[in-house]
């Protein structure tokens, strides 16, 4: 288990897939906040404490969970923003959104420079890679029922113009969006929204052909709308 404090309010965690055998855990159960990812999560933030001085919010907190190819999961914790300035909040929250895309594109990749050493090579490339230059416009998140996505959609604005599709791949749903012809802010929003029903699980192509090649595909098209009803 290696923890990385961001700031004040931020911590990551990577677990290797080893230790999820050994924790005898999976991205579902994280996903689906049973009771062993409940006691895992518990054990991280204590040693978190320990060992980088991390002081858990009082009242809440967001967990966030991405898989890394044939490496384990990376978790981040950070503390709920208070309600307050909504736009100021939705970029700073796609600022956050668009770092660990970058992390999965390190961390995915396998690379053997600076001795294999993960962290150090993420944090070698989000120096590297311009910051304005690029921002996501395609993600992938996770649901643990069709019901959340259909509640997530449900939310959304009738007139967002995302481009979207769903899949399902043991058990759970996958929901793609991409900016499409949507603005940039309100597809933000959009991505953040997502996170309150389910969890990121990428923001890259190459997991987008996973799921074509693995999982079903239950709507091909303008899934969003479609899910609406």
């Amino acid at each position: 288990m290696k923890i990385e404090r961001v700031d004040d309010k931020t911590v990551k965690c990577y677990l290797s897939n080893e230790e999820l055998e050994e924790y005898d855990i999976d991205y579902k159960d994280f996903l689906l906040r049973s009771e062993k990812a409940k006691e895992v999560v518990q054990e991280i933030i204590e040693q978190a404490a320990e060992e980088v001085g991390y002081r858990p919010p009082k009242f809440a907190f967001d967990l966030q969970i991405m898989m890394l190819p044939d490496q384990g999961l990376l978790l981040t914790f950070s503390e709920r923003e208070p309600e307050g300035d909504h736009l100021a909040a939705c970029l700073k929250e796609m600022k956050r959104f668009l770092q660990l895309a970058r992390e999965q594109a390190g961390l995915g990749g396998g690379s053997q420079g600076n001795g294999g050493n993960p962290v150090q090579e993420q944090q070698e490339e989000a120096e590297e890679e311009p910051g304005e230059g690029k921002k996501p416009e395609l993600a992938v998140f996770a649901f643990g029922s069709l019901g959340n996505v259909m509640t997530y959609a449900a939310a959304l604005p009738a007139n967002l113009r995302v481009d979207s599709r769903l899949f399902e791949m043991n058990g759970i749903y996958y929901l793609e969006l991409r900016k499409g012809h949507a603005a940039y802010e309100r597809y933000s929003r959009a991505c953040i929204q997502a996170m309150e029903f389910g969890s990121l699980y990428a923001a890259q192509e190459q997991q987008v052909l996973a799921l074509e090649e693995h999982g079903t595909c239950l709507i091909g098209e303008k899934a969003v709308r479609k899910l609406r009803g």
